[in-house]
């Protein structure tokens, strides 16, 4: 894939399952709004917070669950279909108001 491509690889969920339901895709690469960055991610973690996620908040309590699945979706996620939130990777677009990082 070439550098400056405007598609990128990624693993998401499209429903509330188990890991089986994981699929690598090729999607939108994001732009970076006035006062963000764009990180190329060489590798990535797992965590309960992923799991949870993606198996549709089952551990917890059925009220907890129905309001955790109406802010995230409730037949599956509505935003957030790639999971992951601790990354470490190298900067590849900076935006016009970032000053610092």
């Amino acid at each position: 894939m070439e550098k400056n491509s405007k598609k990128m690889k990624a693993i998401i969920h499209e429903k509330y399952a188990p890991p089986e339901v994981l699929k690598m895709k090729e999607v939108d690469k994001p732009i970076p709004k006035d006062n963000e960055i764009l990180v190329k991610i060489h590798t990535t973690t797992v965590t309960k917070g992923d799991v949870t996620f993606r198996d549709g908040f089952k551990r917890f309590n059925p009220l907890i669950r129905f309001f955790a699945r109406l802010m995230f979706g409730l037949r599956g996620p509505k935003k957030v279909k790639i999971l992951g939130l601790e990354l470490a990777g190298e900067i590849e677009s900076v935006s016009k108001d970032v000053k610092l990082f």
